[in-house]
Protein backbone atom coordinates (compact mmCIF):
# COMPACT_ATOMS: atom_id res chain seq x y z
CA UNK A 1 0.00 0.00 0.00
CA UNK A 2 1.29 3.51 -1.10
CA UNK A 3 -0.84 6.08 0.04
CA UNK A 4 -0.84 10.51 -0.65
CA UNK A 5 -2.34 11.63 2.45
CA UNK A 6 -4.29 15.06 1.59
CA UNK A 7 -4.91 17.62 4.60
CA UNK A 8 -7.13 20.77 3.45
CA UNK A 9 -6.19 23.57 4.81
CA UNK A 10 -7.87 27.03 5.63
CA UNK A 11 -7.56 29.36 8.15
CA UNK A 12 -6.14 26.51 10.62
CA UNK A 13 -3.86 27.84 13.31
CA UNK A 14 -6.51 27.02 15.82
CA UNK A 15 -6.40 23.29 15.07
CA UNK A 16 -2.19 23.93 14.46
CA UNK A 17 -1.71 25.06 18.16
CA UNK A 18 -3.82 22.04 18.91
CA UNK A 19 -1.38 19.87 17.50
CA UNK A 20 -3.36 18.13 15.01
CA UNK A 21 -0.13 17.70 12.10
CA UNK A 22 1.96 16.65 14.94
CA UNK A 23 -0.21 14.02 15.45
CA UNK A 24 -0.40 13.29 11.81
CA UNK A 25 2.75 13.68 11.28
CA UNK A 26 4.06 11.47 13.80
CA UNK A 27 1.86 8.73 12.94
CA UNK A 28 2.78 8.76 9.03
CA UNK A 29 6.76 9.33 9.36
CA UNK A 30 7.77 5.96 9.85
CA UNK A 31 4.28 3.89 8.56
CA UNK A 32 5.60 2.70 5.60
CA UNK A 33 1.84 2.57 3.70
CA UNK A 34 2.19 6.53 3.59
CA UNK A 35 4.44 7.97 1.26
CA UNK A 36 3.25 11.58 1.62
CA UNK A 37 1.16 14.25 3.21
CA UNK A 38 -0.14 16.84 0.81
CA UNK A 39 -1.52 19.33 2.94
CA UNK A 40 -3.09 21.85 0.20
CA UNK A 41 -3.80 25.52 1.42
CA UNK A 42 -7.23 26.81 0.57
CA UNK A 43 -5.78 30.76 0.38
CA UNK A 44 -5.42 31.06 4.02
CA UNK A 45 -5.53 34.40 5.46
CA UNK A 46 -3.55 33.77 8.60
CA UNK A 47 -0.34 32.20 9.43
CA UNK A 48 -1.82 28.65 8.20
CA UNK A 49 0.45 28.30 5.55
CA UNK A 50 4.11 29.89 7.22
CA UNK A 51 3.50 28.12 10.05
CA UNK A 52 3.08 25.14 8.33
CA UNK A 53 6.44 25.90 5.78
CA UNK A 54 8.23 27.03 9.03
CA UNK A 55 7.54 24.55 11.66
CA UNK A 56 6.37 21.10 9.58
CA UNK A 57 7.94 21.08 6.51
CA UNK A 58 11.25 19.87 7.40
CA UNK A 59 10.52 18.28 11.02
CA UNK A 60 8.03 15.73 9.15
CA UNK A 61 10.05 14.76 5.29
CA UNK A 62 6.71 13.53 3.94
CA UNK A 63 4.86 16.82 4.30
CA UNK A 64 5.04 18.78 0.84
CA UNK A 65 2.73 22.25 1.43
CA UNK A 66 1.01 23.03 -1.93
CA UNK A 67 -0.61 26.48 -2.49
CA UNK A 68 -3.98 27.30 -3.66
CA UNK A 69 -6.00 30.10 -4.63
CA UNK A 70 -9.51 30.46 -2.34
CA UNK A 71 -11.74 27.95 -4.23
CA UNK A 72 -13.27 26.17 -1.55
CA UNK A 73 -12.06 22.66 0.12
CA UNK A 74 -13.47 20.53 -2.60
CA UNK A 75 -10.87 21.92 -5.07
CA UNK A 76 -8.16 21.59 -2.47
CA UNK A 77 -8.90 17.89 -2.21
CA UNK A 78 -8.92 18.12 -6.44
CA UNK A 79 -5.49 19.47 -6.60
CA UNK A 80 -3.98 17.00 -3.83
CA UNK A 81 -5.19 14.18 -6.14
CA UNK A 82 -3.98 15.84 -9.00
CA UNK A 83 -0.61 16.20 -7.47
CA UNK A 84 -0.31 13.01 -5.14
CA UNK A 85 2.04 10.37 -6.59
CA UNK A 86 1.43 7.15 -4.70
CA UNK A 87 -1.29 4.33 -5.62
CA UNK A 88 -4.13 5.77 -3.50
CA UNK A 89 -5.30 8.83 -2.07
CA UNK A 90 -7.23 8.93 1.10
CA UNK A 91 -8.26 13.01 2.72
CA UNK A 92 -9.03 13.80 6.18
CA UNK A 93 -10.18 16.55 8.16
CA UNK A 94 -7.49 19.09 9.68
CA UNK A 95 -9.53 18.89 12.97
CA UNK A 96 -9.26 15.55 12.90
CA UNK A 97 -12.84 14.82 14.25
CA UNK A 98 -12.28 11.25 12.92
CA UNK A 99 -8.94 10.43 14.40
CA UNK A 100 -6.06 9.73 12.12
CA UNK A 101 -5.47 5.80 13.76
CA UNK A 102 -8.60 5.21 12.04
CA UNK A 103 -7.04 4.96 8.38
CA UNK A 104 -6.29 1.06 9.24
CA UNK A 105 -10.02 0.50 8.51
CA UNK A 106 -9.98 2.86 5.03
CA UNK A 107 -6.63 1.07 4.13
CA UNK A 108 -8.07 -2.49 4.69
CA UNK A 109 -10.79 -2.32 2.73
CA UNK A 110 -8.90 -0.89 -0.48
CA UNK A 111 -6.12 -4.17 0.28
CA UNK A 112 -9.59 -6.00 -0.31
CA UNK A 113 -10.28 -4.57 -3.90
CA UNK A 114 -12.38 -2.04 -3.18
CA UNK A 115 -11.95 1.45 -5.30
CA UNK A 116 -13.54 4.22 -3.07
CA UNK A 117 -13.49 3.38 0.89
CA UNK A 118 -15.91 6.32 2.74
CA UNK A 119 -15.64 6.57 6.49
CA UNK A 120 -19.39 6.79 8.14
CA UNK A 121 -20.41 8.10 11.00
CA UNK A 122 -23.95 6.02 9.98
CA UNK A 123 -26.22 7.80 12.52
CA UNK A 124 -23.70 8.14 15.44
CA UNK A 125 -23.26 12.17 15.64
CA UNK A 126 -21.50 12.16 19.06
CA UNK A 127 -21.47 16.05 20.02
CA UNK A 128 -23.50 17.25 17.16
CA UNK A 129 -26.28 20.04 17.51
CA UNK A 130 -29.99 19.24 16.89
CA UNK A 131 -29.78 21.49 14.09
CA UNK A 132 -26.95 19.61 12.02
CA UNK A 133 -28.49 16.41 12.86
CA UNK A 134 -32.03 17.27 11.66
CA UNK A 135 -30.22 18.66 8.31
CA UNK A 136 -28.32 15.36 8.40
CA UNK A 137 -32.02 13.36 8.39
CA UNK A 138 -32.93 15.86 5.21
CA UNK A 139 -30.18 15.70 3.51
CA UNK A 140 -30.49 11.94 3.38
CA UNK A 141 -33.83 11.90 2.35
CA UNK A 142 -33.90 14.67 -0.86
CA UNK A 143 -30.61 13.28 -2.35
CA UNK A 144 -32.06 9.61 -1.84
CA UNK A 145 -34.72 10.94 -3.62
CA UNK A 146 -33.26 12.76 -6.66
CA UNK A 147 -29.88 11.30 -6.98
CA UNK A 148 -30.45 7.79 -5.27
CA UNK A 149 -27.01 6.95 -3.48
CA UNK A 150 -29.30 4.53 -1.56
CA UNK A 151 -26.87 1.91 0.46
CA UNK A 152 -25.24 4.75 1.46
CA UNK A 153 -25.67 6.42 4.90
CA UNK A 154 -23.17 9.32 5.56
CA UNK A 155 -21.83 11.00 2.28
CA UNK A 156 -20.23 13.64 3.63
CA UNK A 157 -17.83 12.29 6.54
CA UNK A 158 -14.36 14.15 5.91
CA UNK A 159 -12.21 11.03 5.77
CA UNK A 160 -12.51 8.56 2.86
CA UNK A 161 -9.85 6.64 0.84
CA UNK A 162 -9.49 6.17 -3.21
CA UNK A 163 -7.40 4.36 -5.82
CA UNK A 164 -6.06 7.24 -7.40
CA UNK A 165 -6.31 6.30 -10.86
CA UNK A 166 -10.24 5.55 -9.92
CA UNK A 167 -10.09 9.53 -8.38
CA UNK A 168 -8.68 11.29 -11.40
CA UNK A 169 -11.50 9.57 -13.61
CA UNK A 170 -13.86 10.38 -11.73
CA UNK A 171 -13.22 14.00 -11.55
CA UNK A 172 -12.63 14.30 -14.85
CA UNK A 173 -15.93 13.91 -15.02
CA UNK A 174 -16.93 15.90 -12.91
CA UNK A 175 -19.38 18.67 -14.05
CA UNK A 176 -21.11 20.68 -11.44
CA UNK A 177 -17.53 20.97 -9.65
CA UNK A 178 -16.12 20.95 -13.44
CA UNK A 179 -12.67 22.96 -13.54
CA UNK A 180 -10.50 23.58 -10.82
CA UNK A 181 -7.95 25.72 -12.88
CA UNK A 182 -11.55 27.84 -13.84
CA UNK A 183 -14.13 28.16 -11.05
CA UNK A 184 -12.91 31.21 -9.12
CA UNK A 185 -15.63 30.79 -5.98
CA UNK A 186 -15.43 29.45 -2.93
CA UNK A 187 -17.73 26.51 -2.99
CA UNK A 188 -19.27 24.18 -0.41
CA UNK A 189 -18.00 20.55 -0.06
CA UNK A 190 -21.42 18.57 0.33
CA UNK A 191 -22.52 18.67 -3.46
CA UNK A 192 -18.64 17.40 -4.36
CA UNK A 193 -19.06 14.74 -1.63
CA UNK A 194 -22.07 13.81 -3.73
CA UNK A 195 -21.63 14.52 -7.37
CA UNK A 196 -17.90 11.88 -6.41
CA UNK A 197 -20.25 9.53 -5.03
CA UNK A 198 -22.83 9.56 -7.81
CA UNK A 199 -20.03 9.86 -10.73
CA UNK A 200 -18.29 6.29 -8.62
CA UNK A 201 -21.31 4.66 -8.69
CA UNK A 202 -22.18 5.13 -12.27
CA UNK A 203 -19.23 4.53 -13.34
CA UNK A 204 -19.64 1.12 -11.24
CA UNK A 205 -16.61 1.55 -8.86
CA UNK A 206 -16.36 -0.23 -5.77
CA UNK A 207 -17.38 1.54 -3.31
CA UNK A 208 -17.01 0.77 0.38
CA UNK A 209 -18.74 2.25 3.95
CA UNK A 210 -16.81 2.01 7.18
CA UNK A 211 -18.30 3.14 10.47
CA UNK A 212 -15.29 5.32 11.78
CA UNK A 213 -15.26 7.19 15.38
CA UNK A 214 -16.25 10.44 14.62
CA UNK A 215 -16.78 13.58 17.59
CA UNK A 216 -18.33 16.61 16.37
CA UNK A 217 -15.83 19.56 16.61
CA UNK A 218 -17.48 23.43 16.23
CA UNK A 219 -17.11 24.98 13.30
CA UNK A 220 -18.22 28.75 12.14
CA UNK A 221 -17.99 27.50 8.87
CA UNK A 222 -21.77 25.78 8.54
CA UNK A 223 -24.33 27.69 8.07
CA UNK A 224 -27.69 25.81 8.69
CA UNK A 225 -30.09 27.59 6.14
CA UNK A 226 -26.93 28.50 3.47
CA UNK A 227 -25.41 25.29 3.32
CA UNK A 228 -28.93 23.71 2.83
CA UNK A 229 -29.71 25.87 0.31
CA UNK A 230 -26.20 25.62 -1.89
CA UNK A 231 -26.61 21.53 -1.11
CA UNK A 232 -29.92 21.13 -2.77
CA UNK A 233 -29.07 23.54 -5.49
CA UNK A 234 -26.15 20.93 -6.39
CA UNK A 235 -28.79 18.01 -5.73
CA UNK A 236 -30.05 19.44 -8.15
CA UNK A 237 -27.39 20.44 -11.13
CA UNK A 238 -26.46 16.66 -10.43
CA UNK A 239 -29.45 15.58 -11.78
CA UNK A 240 -29.91 17.76 -14.68
CA UNK A 241 -26.91 16.65 -15.43
CA UNK A 242 -27.58 13.32 -15.74
CA UNK A 243 -31.14 13.54 -17.42
CA UNK A 244 -29.34 15.37 -20.25
CA UNK A 245 -26.59 12.59 -20.20
CA UNK A 246 -23.66 15.18 -20.05
CA UNK A 247 -21.63 12.61 -17.31
CA UNK A 248 -21.91 10.37 -20.19
CA UNK A 249 -20.72 12.56 -23.00
CA UNK A 250 -17.90 13.64 -20.66
CA UNK A 251 -14.81 12.44 -21.85
CA UNK A 252 -11.62 11.31 -19.32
Amino acid sequence: MNISLIIPCYNEEANLQKGVLDKIGNYTKDNSSFGEVLVVDDGSTDDSASIISAKYSKRFPKFKLIKNKHMGKAFAIMTGIEKATCDSVMFSDMDLATPIEEATKLIREVEKGFDVVIGSRNTNREGAPFSRKLLALGFIWIRNLLIGLRGIKDTQCGFKMFKTTAARTIISKLQVFKDIHVIKTPSVTAGFDLEFLFLARKLKYKIKEVPVIWRHVETKRVTFIKDSLETLRDIVKIKLCDLSHTYDKAKT
